[in-house]
């Protein structure tokens, strides 16, 4: 069992800034917990359908942190990039 790295986060993780990354990290998961975490999101219907239980742990952990991640993104989308105002 291998903790993430940041190279690995970096490598999974589109958009991730150093805060999200820290988080990820600081959840003491695996690679394939990360994965897992990723297949939930991407798509967890056919999880469910085949009787797999519900993310809990630090799997968990890391939906709720992509997930974050990825309602960031999606803001930012539609609303464009936050200016500064000086």
């Amino acid at each position: 069992m291998r903790l993430l790295t940041r190279d690995d986060v970096i490598k999974a993780v589109a958009g991730g800034d150093d805060v999200t990354i820290a988080q990820i990290i600081g959840t003491g998961a695996t690679i394939d917990e990360l994965a897992e975490a990723q297949a939930w999101l991407a798509n967890d219907e056919p999880l469910m359908n085949a009787g797999k239980p519900l993310a809990t742990g630090r799997v968990r952990e890391l939906v709720d942190i992509l997930s974050e991640l990825e309602a960031d993104e999606v803001e930012e989308k539609e609303t464009g990039p936050v200016a500064s105002q000086e």
